[in-house]
């Protein structure tokens, strides 16, 4: 009988209950701290000194990039979205959303740990005798609205530079972002922009943006490690861009309808020549995307003291550029331009892969005039604790690039760590590579964290009508990593053991450079 009556209160105390997902917030609590946070005990003076320089992020900073609003219903995917959105903006180092009851009434807590975010940008990097070095300053979060503003001097073995950045998420817009960025360079000048509303969450119904880029410029081509060559550049191209949702499911599926135009002039002639007269091109095209959204949140990857979401989504993208003589092309040139993307990722208890592909190319009356093909997959496995194993292979082919597109591993760090500037270069490429990351310490003296990395690659890029050139290269990286910034960026100081072709000198080199993130 007992029995009996328990289960009677527990039915209808079920049919009291009323789902979390069919109720609506009737408050969102903020709840922002500095950088350092007491302990107990009295902060060390620099920790107080950084609390007092620092404006921590403004509320209405962290409300508008939430996806929910006061008298919403909860939507557990829009949490989570939200939350990944907080951590997108990059001034947080710690970012938690739950929700709690206050007075019986459903609250949402946004929990927020500001990082470091005024900062002097000083780089260095060093490979094989081929120094690069920046120095300027980063404001990541200016007076706490989420802003970035950037100043920076930079020099590298092919050219020095100055730099301005500018981004702002929120302008006149509630989920609108406009990015400008200006370069000063020895050999020329380039300026770009960018503004629009993105697909900001799964569900979102529409994007619109707007991007473009203009300058004189430099185009240096290298061969065999050695310039073989220099043309001028003359750029401007205005672009506009959006798309509807055709569907999009509560299990992160959507369907996306895209389209984009732009107007173009991009001229090339030899360095020092007489310019040539500009020739103005329109091109616009179409395409569907369909995807499911999925993200894993862990610790340690790439970064140290701080949680970070791993892309494993499904992605599939189709498109088609047009190009026609109408529109300015001449006749070798006009044509059509198919693109394709895709990306397989899959998550297990200790671990992380994905498989990535993209092609693109322009289709003329004679067949094939250029194109690119790329590919890669990763795999990440954690097994054990402060470790982390990456096996990485990624390798693709380009035809009749434009200048200055040829591979070249030096500037976009997939190839082999120890070997100089434009070591490897070419229409062809391929990198493998295996490392182990080991965590020595998350957090040295609260500031850094600390770790080690013994790694083998091989690889190398070349030109189609030349044999194939790689390198490789065995050795053991120091990895060091701000835990109290806005990111944890990770710089390496690595010693190696080079073999193969692509370097001349002693076998043995010392390496500085930030450590590169596989998740990108």
């Amino acid at each position: 009988m007992i029995r009996r009556l328990v289960l009677i209160a527990c039915v209808f105390a079920a049919r009291g209950t009323v789902p979390l997902a069919a109720q609506t917030l009737d408050t969102i609590v903020v709840d922002n701290h500095n950088i350092f946070e007491p302990t107990g005990e009295p902060l060390p003076l620099l920790a107080r000194l950084g609390n007092a320089l620092h404006v921590r992020t403004r509320p209405w900073v962290i409300r508008r990039t939430l996806l929910f609003n006061q008298g919403d219903r909860y939507d557990s995917a829009r949490m989570v979205e939200s939350e990944r959105g907080l951590r997108s903006l990059q001034v947080f180092r710690e970012v938690q959303l739950d929700t709690t009851r206050v007075d019986g009434r459903l609250a949402l807590r946004v929990a927020t740990a500001d990082g470091w975010s005024t900062r002097p940008q000083v780089g260095f990097s060093s490979a094989a005798g081929d120094v690069s070095w920046d120095a300027g300053l980063v404001e990541k979060n200016l007076l706490g609205t989420a802003m970035q503003l950037l100043v920076d001097y930079n020099r590298n073995p092919d050219r020095h530079q100055v730099t301005l950045f500018w981004q702002a998420p929120g302008v006149l817009f509630r989920r609108a972002r406009l990015a400008a960025s200006y370069s000063d360079l020895s050999d020329g000048a380039f300026g770009s922009w960018s503004y629009g509303v993105p697909f900001y969450e799964t569900s979102a119904p529409w994007s619109l943006g707007t991007a473009g880029g203009a300058g004189t410029l430099r185009v240096l081509r290298f061969r065999d490690g050695a310039l073989s060559d220099s043309v001028q550049r003359r750029l401007l191209v205005v672009g506009v861009n959006g798309g509807v949702a055709l569907a999009a499911g509560g299990d992160g599926g959507y369907a996306r309808l895209k389209f984009f135009a732009q107007l173009r002039r991009d001229n090339f002639r030899p360095y020092g020549a007489l310019a040539a007269p500009d020739s103005v091109s329109v091109a616009a095209g179409v395409g569907l995307e369909l995807g499911r959204v999925r993200y894993e949140i862990t610790e340690g990857l790439d970064q140290y003291a701080r949680r970070e979401d791993v892309d494993v989504s499904e992605r599939l993208w189709i498109g088609v550029w047009a190009a026609p003589r109408a529109a300015g092309y001449a006749p070798r040139r006009a044509g059509v331009g198919p693109e394709l993307q895709a990306q397989l990722g899959s998550a297990w208890p200790g671990g992380f892969a994905w498989l990535k592909l993209s092609a693109d190319g322009l289709l003329t009356a004679s067949g094939v005039d250029s194109g690119r093909v790329e590919g890669g997959v990763t795999v990440m496995s954690r097994r054990f604790a402060r470790q982390t194993v990456v096996l990485h292979a990624e390798g693709g082919a380009a035809r009749r690039p434009a200048p200055g597109t040829e591979f070249d591993t030096w500037f976009s760090q997939n190839g082999p760590r120890a070997f100089g500037a434009h070591a490897f270069t070419g229409t062809r490429r391929w990198w493998v590579v295996a490392e182990d990351r080991f965590l020595v310490t998350p957090a040295f003296a609260g500031l850094f964290g600390v770790g080690l990395a013994p790694f083998a690659e091989w690889g190398g890029a070349w030109y189609d009508d030349e044999r194939p050139r790689a390198g490789g290269d065995v050795g053991l990286a120091l990895r060091l990593g701000s835990t109290r910034s806005t990111r944890g960026e990770v710089t390496e100081i690595s010693v190696a053991n080079r073999f193969g072709a692509g370097f001349s000198g002693g076998r043995w080199v010392v390496t500085v450079r930030e450590a590169v993130d596989f998740r990108q």
